[in-house]
Formats: structure tokens, C-alpha cells, sequence
């Protein structure tokens, strides 16, 4: 890739509001251009045709036991006629 611009690296560092000096210039410079490199490499990589077959892997409901009232309530801090009661919120 041929050298990044200083007047680039100078339009960036304005918009993000730093000052550099000319030996930052340049390093940042060669820096860009490896970024770069690096995006046109990932343009080299195949693009996809199909998406995948999706496939469930969730197991099936199955249905169990659950609590009774009064063994949900049980911790319960308060409760107000057989259910939980919360702190006002307005």
C-alpha cells in the first residue's frame, strides 16, 4: 500500500483534537497504512453465498412440579394476600 498522506494523519488528528509533531506525523502515518493493509487483505476473503440451515438446539418443555403459593412466598420479605409485595416505585 503507498504511504497514508500526512495532510491525512493531520485531518485526523484534528478530529480528535491532538496536537502532534512531525516524527508522530509520520509514525502515525506508517501506522495507518498497516491498518490499512490489513482491510484490504480482509476484502480478500470469500463473501458467503448461502446462509446456513438453522437447526433448534433447544431441548423439548417438559412439564414438572413446580412451587406451591405458600412455598414461593415462604423468603418472601412481605407478601400481601398470597402475593409478593414491593416497594411503592411513584
Amino acid at each position: 500500500m503507498d504511504r497514508v498522506d500526512p495532510e491525512a494523519v493531520d485531518h485526523v488528528a484534528d478530529l480528535a483534537r491532538i496536537d502532534i509533531d512531525d516524527d508522530e506525523r509520520e509514525a502515525f502515518a506508517a501506522q495507518f497504512a498497516e491498518v490499512l493493509e490489513q482491510f484490504e487483505t480482509l476484502e480478500e476473503v470469500p463473501e458467503v453465498d448461502a446462509d446456513p440451515d438453522l437447526v433448534n438446539v433447544l431441548r423439548a418443555d417438559e412439564v414438572r412440579e413446580g412451587l406451591s403459593q405458600a412455598e414461593a412466598l415462604a423468603n418472601a420479605s412481605e407478601s400481601e394476600e398470597g402475593r409478593f409485595r414491593g416497594p411503592k416505585v411513584s
